[in-house]
This record gives structure tokens, C-alpha cells and sequence, in this order.
């Protein structure tokens, strides 16, 4: 007798053995309230750019939208309930971007590539949700002094290293008088799965949001200010056989002055599973 699926269970591939077990579903569908955990220390920096060279990287029905910035980002994620308290690392890059569908109109930042270093985050990450995910290697970050040293390679192959120096530490009792952030809708995603044995073709194709609203995320430590280098290093194809195109892609868009640069600890977060797509 063949298996069936169960109602409101989520699923991906293998299905045979039962539902699947991931961020948004743990045993016998368990939630996870992401509310102590998991915690994050993350450094991230944003240069201005060329408008027509960002351009060139949105998907079908974006628009860049002002500042035309681009920002580069480490996380060092750790305590991930769904993860029986293991942790990753991820990298990723964003661009300000709106998009438009048949119903609404939505502004935020779109990410245009986030790499981890565990396989289970960029499968769920990429099935479940559509974040452009991929994998390479993250090592801890540097703390040299007043420098923050963020490194991603792959096969030993270092292709990124982000150095945020000079950074002003905030007192934790004005953390509730920094300025509110620009007005976001979130996090903007294009989702895209090819058609098996049809190049070109698409299973699925669609832009989704990542809603800002984040209520459990409870901020730890602020530096801000300072100063931020990135080195972006072309490989070759015997080096990148399969991130060649994006490595140099990124390395050829000129950066301008760096417009911010944050460390950030923090702790909490959610499941992203109000994650949608667009209408």
C-alpha cells in the first residue's frame, strides 16, 4: 500500500519516510517559540554603488530603489532549538529593490545570494521558503582589537573577507533611543525552481516576502560607525567550478563609500514561517 501525504504537514523531498524536520516543524510537528534562541552575532556594511551595475542582478518585476546601496553581511548563528542546539554561519548580499504584483506593491531588501556552511539551513531555507541559498565555508569571525574579520571560501579557496574597524560600542540603556530604521516591508526573495528535462523552464517562479516583524529578537550589543573594507576575489572555473560566475559577478561592481557599518549581538527570532508570496 502506497504512503499518502497528511493535511497541513510540510514536506520535501525524500517524502517517503514522512513529513520533514526542519526550522518550521520539529517532531510530531512541533513548533519552536524562537524566543531565547537562537543567538546571533552578526557584522554587516554597506557601500553605495553603481546604479546600472545593481540593476543587472534584479530578477523579473523588481526595481532598484533608493539608496542604491549594496550590503555585505556575516552571521554566527548558535542555540538553534530546531537544530538540537547546533548552530551555521551564513554570508549574504542585499540590495534596496521593490516589487510589484497583480495586487500590491512591496518595498524592502532583496537578497541576491546567502551562503551557509551546513547543508540542513540551505535546504530548508531553499524548499520550504525560496531564499537563493548555497554553501561554503565560514569560520568564526576575527576579533583582533577594535577589527572584526569575516572570511568565506570554498574548497580553501578564500573569495570574500569583510573588516569592519573603529566601531563604537552603544550602551545597552540607549539602545531605546537610536533612530528608528528606514521603513521596510522586509525581505524580498525570488523564488525559482527548474522543470525537470526542460532547460529553461520553471517548476516554480515567483517573488516572495519575508515580513519585517521580528518581535522576539531582542538586541545584546551595538557597535556601530567606524569603518568597513571588502575584498571580493575573482576565481577561476579549476577554483569556483560552480560559484565562478557569481564570486566575479560581485567582484566586478565597483563599491563606493562605505554609508554604515554595524556589529550586532543579539538573541530570539522567529521561524519564517509567515514567509508568502506576493500577490
Amino acid at each position: 500500500m502506497n504512503y499518502s501525504f497528511k493535511p497541513n504537514m510540510r514536506y520535501r523531498m525524500p517524502t517517503h519516510f514522512g513529513p520533514s524536520l526542519g526550522p518550521r516543524q520539529g517532531l510530531d510537528g512541533r513548533r519552536f517559540d524562537c524566543k531565547e534562541t537562537p543567538k546571533v552575532k552578526s557584522a554587516r556594511a554597506t557601500f553605495r554603488a553603481k546604479t546600472a551595475r545593481l540593476e543587472k542582478l534584479l530578477p523579473p518585476g523588481f526595481v532598484l530603489r533608493e539608496p542604491h546601496t549594496i550590503t555585505f553581511y556575516f552571521e554566527y548563528i548558535t542555540e538553534c532549538e530546531w537544530f538540537a542546539g547546533r548552530g551555521y554561519n551564513t554570508f549574504g548580499v542585499n540590495i534596496p529593490a521593490s516589487f510589484s504584483g497583480e495586487e500590491e506593491t512591496v518595498h524592502g531588501e532583496l537578497v541576491l545570494i546567502l551562503w551557509e556552511n551546513k547543508p540542513d539551513p540551505i535546504i530548508t531555507g531553499r524548499d520550504d521558503l525560496g531564499y537563493s541559498k548555497l554553501y561554503c565555508e565560514i569560520p568564526e569571525p576575527q576579533l583582533l582589537g577594535n577589527e572584526i574579520v569575516c572570511r568565506a571560501s570554498w574548497d580553501g579557496f578564500e573569495f570574500a573577507c569583510l573588516t569592519l574597524s573603529n566601531l563604537d560600542e552603544i550602551p545597552k540603556d540607549r539602545f531605546d533611543q537610536l533612530p528608528e530604521p528606514p521603513p521596510t516591508d522586509g525581505m524580498l526573495h525570488y523564488k525559482y525552481i527548474p522543470k525537470t528535462g526542460a532547460p529553461g523552464e520553471a517548476d516554480a517562479e515567483y517573488a516572495v516576502l519575508e515580513p519585517a516583524e521580528a518581535p522576539n529578537a531582542k538586541l545584546d550589543e551595538l557597535k556601530i560607525g567606524g569603518q568597513a573594507q571588502l575584498q571580493i576575489r575573482k576565481g577561476s572555473w579549476e577554483q569556483l567550478p560552480t560559484l565562478v560566475h557569481i564570486v566575479d559577478a560581485l567582484a566586478e561592481i565597483s563599491l563606493g563609500d562605505c554609508t554604515e557599518a554595524v556589529w550586532v549581538r543579539l538573541h530570539g527570532g522567529k521561524d519564517l514561517s509567515d514567509m508568502r508570496i506576493i500577490r
